[in-house]
């Protein structure tokens, strides 16, 4: 026993011995093996002491008498080698210094990291959302025009302060005169060092502001600095179909939608004005690929897909709205029934419509038939089938708007005398005029075109006409402003004609608007 005891006694403890700059070592070049990473490192560190003197400040003020602006500035100096982190903050103090930290760095040339690119591009890699301004100081040059007296003050002021050091007596110009301080000083140019300072986390964090205090713009600015695209954002919200279900009127049947080229074409398309006029909500499908979905996509969750571009658009009524669209039926039935004589095979039927609010007529395809911009897409194929172009495109309708003044004088005019030559000229315009207000494209733009221009001439040629001819004339005048915001985008490359004719081929050869015979308002005196 006494034997154990006294080896027991000899046991002594020894800590593990390790050589320190193999530790770091190992430390930095397995969590750390990008270089760039120091620079994060700093910066995060420099936040780190703004919060903890922020936090203090809370509850004693006094903390912030210093300096009331909570910073991190990024000074590189390219003469001294030297970049400099300097924040406004708490940090570690002499001994938390040495019992903390270690020499971690190596002794190797990182000049790279005092280039103000590199720098720029280090901060939005990894500081960027950090919530104190971090802003980056840069000597830079710039040209600066100086008088040649400017430049020998500055020499002067050197060797007075030369002069006082040595304690010599200083020497004045006294014979100077004034023409010769009046003559014209030769300027020349210097370079002029400064200190460019710039903010290089403008971007906030917006998910710690209040979604209400965001604009729009700030919306936008976020997504370009986040994802590094100098486009806008494709939608400020995205919904989906379970979502827009969720929002339906409680008389509302179908999950209305339309598709085109563009949020603003479909957005100002005549086919929405009376459904948003109601209140129902209208889905805007501006990918190609959209026309393809709903073709095979006929309903979701019960409710049917209806497209707004097409017939049988049904609308929630009550009685009183029954009765006067019954009413309009048959008031302008003689109307559609000459306006489809006219219009003949360019047109499957002319119908009364219940979707128009401020437009006068617009152009809708059967259940089964293209869309508009399904047709824009087709034809623009490579390997179409012309025979199924043909009798897709071929089913348009054509629906009037019964409370629009320019329907109604057209009503008047057919009744007094259907045979006017004028109402088939204006039935014509009306049509075509509709077609691209509505997405298509014309077959012959140049004769629409020919017959727009005989229509001005007509209204500024002839001032002292009657009421009835003023009214037609404002119409067409109408149809004529229609047809100049929409031509840039319903007319093709292949339609445009080679060669424009002269000023006076046009006004000599302008051709008849229908037929042979004179227009009632070319005989009218």
């Amino acid at each position: 026993m006494p034997e154990e005891m006294r080896q027991e006694e000899e046991a002594e403890t020894f800590a593990f011995q390790a050589e320190i700059a193999q530790l770091m070592s190992l430390i930095i070049n397995t969590f750390y093996s990008n270089k760039e990473i120091f620079l994060r490192e700093l910066i995060s560190n420099a936040s780190d002491a703004l919060d903890k003197i922020r936090y203090e400040s809370l509850t004693d003020p006094t903390k912030l008498d210093s300096g009331k602006d909570l910073k991190i500035d990024i000074i590189p100096n390219k003469h001294e080698r030297t970049l400099t982190l300097v924040d406004t903050g708490i940090g570690m103090t002499k001994a938390d210094l040495i019992n903390n930290l270690g020499t971690i760095a190596k002794s190797e040339d990182q000049t790279e990291y005092i280039e103000e690119k590199r720098i720029k591009e280090i901060v939005k890699k990894h500081s960027q959302f950090i919530g104190y301004p971090i802003t980056l100081f840069v000597e830079k040059e710039r040209d600066k025009e100086i008088s040649d007296d400017e430049a020998e003050e500055e020499k002067t002021e050197k060797e007075e302060d030369k002069e006082d050091r040595e304690d010599k007596p200083k020497i004045e110009d006294v014979g100077s005169d004034d023409e010769e301080d009046n003559k014209d000083k030769k300027k020349k140019k210097i370079k002029e060092k400064y200190i460019d300072q710039e903010e290089l986390n403008k971007t906030k964090p917006i998910w710690t502001r209040n979604p209400d205090d965001i604009t729009t713009e700030e919306y936008g600015e976020f997504y370009k600095s986040l994802t590094n695209d100098w486009e806008d954002h494709l939608a400020v919200k995205m919904t989906s179909l379970a979502e827009y279900l969720t929002r339906m009127k409680d008389n509302q049947k179908s999950i209305y939608y339309i598709t085109g080229e563009s949020k603003d074409q479909v957005a100002n398309s005549a086919f929405v004005e009376r459904v948003r006029k109601r209140g129902f909500e209208v889905l805007y499908m501006t990918e190609p690929i959209d026309e393809y979905c709903v073709q095979q996509l006929k309903e979701f969750d019960g409710k049917t897909l209806v497209s707004v571009t097409k017939e049988g658009l049904e609308l929630p009524e009550d009685e009183e709205e029954k009765k006067k669209m019954e009413d309009d039926k048959a008031k302008f039935e003689s109307l559609c029934k000459l306006m489809k004589e006219i219009l003949d095979k360019k047109v499957e039927k002319v119908t009364v419509s219940n979707r128009l609010v401020s437009s006068p007529c617009c152009i809708v395809t059967s259940t089964y038939g293209w869309t508009a911009n399904m047709e824009r897409i087709m034809k623009a194929q490579a390997l179409r089938d012309n025979s199924t172009m043909g009798y897709m495109m071929a089913k348009k309708h054509l629906e009037i708007n019964p409370d629009h003044a320019i329907m109604e004088t057209l009503r008047q005019k057919a009744e007094a005398d259907k045979n006017d030559k004028a109402v088939k000229d204006l039935v014509i315009l009306l049509f075509e005029t509709a077609l691209l207000s509505s997405g298509f494209s014309l077959d012959d733009p140049q004769t629409h075109s020919n017959r727009i221009y005989r229509m001005i001439k007509l209204g500024l040629g002839k001032h002292h006409l009657g009421f009835q001819s003023f009214l037609l004339n404002t119409c067409f005048m109408f149809a004529f402003l229609i047809f100049l915001s929409v031509l840039s985008s319903g007319i093709d490359d292949d339609d445009v004609p080679a060669e424009e004719p002269s000023a006076e081929a046009v006004e000599d050869e302008i051709p008849p608007l229908e037929g042979d015979d004179a227009s009632r308002m070319e005989e009218v005196d």
